[in-house]
């Protein structure tokens, strides 16, 4: 039993999403990796800084976005109830779906794992469900791990970058 204990508390990797389109949003990610690693969510990589129109709304602020790789040994749940209490921290305001925020972070893949999780407070699916249609996901995933392959496609992020719309490719600037 205390073998099984042990490997419970082993560090997981996992990727997460940063994005902000209010105020420094520079300033917003690098504070939200400040607190990332206070509450026990330690950035191994980190992309560079990449720029997009705000989607569905273009006219909305164009957000700054960025991946990171992280060290965690919090359980997939807990890593959401943090997520979201830093999103909170750092200004978030509860708001209709895809409005402008100063802080939001997404949980891309934990560990490598299929999940399907629900909670009083939160459902979460992992591997993010709309990881794989987003340039401002996969283009900066790709430039930390060049091998990351999708748990559940089964395929590897270039060829999922080759499915992207090349307008879409072409709407995201490095910042």
């Amino acid at each position: 039993m205390k073998k099984q204990g042990i490997l419970e508390k082993q560090a997981k990797f996992v990727y997460l999403a940063l994005g902000s389109n209010l105020g420094n949003r520079k300033k917003n990610i690098e504070k939200t990796k400040l607190l990332l690693n206070k509450c026990n969510i330690n950035v191994v990589k980190s992309s560079s800084y990449y720029e997009t129109m705000s989607w569905p709304n273009n006219n909305y602020p164009k957000y700054l976005n960025t991946v990171l790789k992280v060290k965690t040994t919090l359980k997939p749940l807990l890593l959401l109830t943090k997520i979201k209490f830093i999103e909170k921290k750092m200004g978030r305001k509860s708001s209709k779906r895809n409005h402008p925020r100063i802080c939001d972070i997404d949980i891309l893949d934990y560990d490598k794992k299929i999940l399907n999780l629900k909670s009083k407070k939160f459902n979460l699916q992992i591997p993010h469900p709309s990881l794989h249609f987003r340039n401002f996901v996969l283009v900066p995933l790709f430039e930390i791990d060049k091998n990351w392959n999708h748990p559940k496609l089964k395929e590897n992020i270039a060829n999922l970058i080759l499915k992207i719309n090349i307008n879409d490719l072409r709407g995201i600037k490095f910042f």
